[in-house]
């Protein structure tokens, strides 16, 4: 049921009942909302492989959303020559990368191919995926990360010390702002073909809330 709003007549208010209610109604209501229910019903069987591919796609929107609210965190993340500022960095890198690869990969049924990647991009995606494959995920020997022991002898008395060199993009590298905005419009982008098919099948309005992505700043 729906109630258009007095400070808006474009704007709609939207109030929600069990199904069961509808037995309490009387006839001539009751007979409307049922014929509303079986031809939504039946129109929604008719799409059922496009609604598959918007529930897959809706399941990914939130990982795009924490993409770019990490990118946002990790391009002004102030640093500093210090311990903190670098795990800062290493941590935010992190969730990044695995993020994007998580997108890229199609667990959350987006999946998209290296072909799919705009040329000028795929160096910085290629190198997204190995160091959260070989950093991150697993320590897999990246190059970005390495520790050397040393051990002095003193008075017959061993001393080990442990250091370790961890490079990172302060910032974020140049090109991780662009694959966000493509990873953004392409998602939008096949939203809009799945909306396309059902009107097109179905004759009917379909409306997805979409927009621009929410600022960080």
């Amino acid at each position: 049921m729906e109630k258009q709003t007095e400070e808006n007549a474009e704007e709609k208010e939207y109030i929600v009942f069990p199904e069961e209610v509808i037995d309490y109604l009387p006839k001539e209501i009751r007979d409307e909302f049922l014929a509303q229910k079986e031809e939504g019903v039946a129109v929604l069987e008719a799409v059922d492989a496009e609604m598959k591919n918007i529930h897959r796609l809706a399941n990914a929107f939130p990982a795009v959303a924490s993409l770019r609210y990490v990118y946002n965190r990790l391009s002004t993340a102030k640093f500093e020559a210090t311990m903190e500022a670098a795990l800062e960095h290493d941590m935010l890198t992190a969730v990044f990368a695995i993020t994007y690869a998580r997108l890229i990969d199609g667990g959350l049924g987006s999946g998209v191919s290296r072909s799919a990647i705009p040329s000028n991009l795929r160096e910085a995606h290629d190198y997204l995926i190995l160091v959260r494959n070989k950093r991150f995920a697993h320590h897999a020997g990246h190059e970005s990360l390495s520790a050397r022991l040393e051990i002095e002898l003193e008075n017959g008395e061993f001393d080990i010390k442990l250091g370790f060199n961890m490079g990172f993009h302060v910032g974020g590298a140049n090109e991780w702002k662009d694959l966000v905005e493509f990873i953004e419009k392409l998602m939008s982008d096949r939203l809009d073909k799945q909306l396309e098919r059902l009107r097109e099948k179905t004759g009917r309005v379909w409306r997805f809330p979409n927009g621009p992505p929410p600022s960080w700043a």
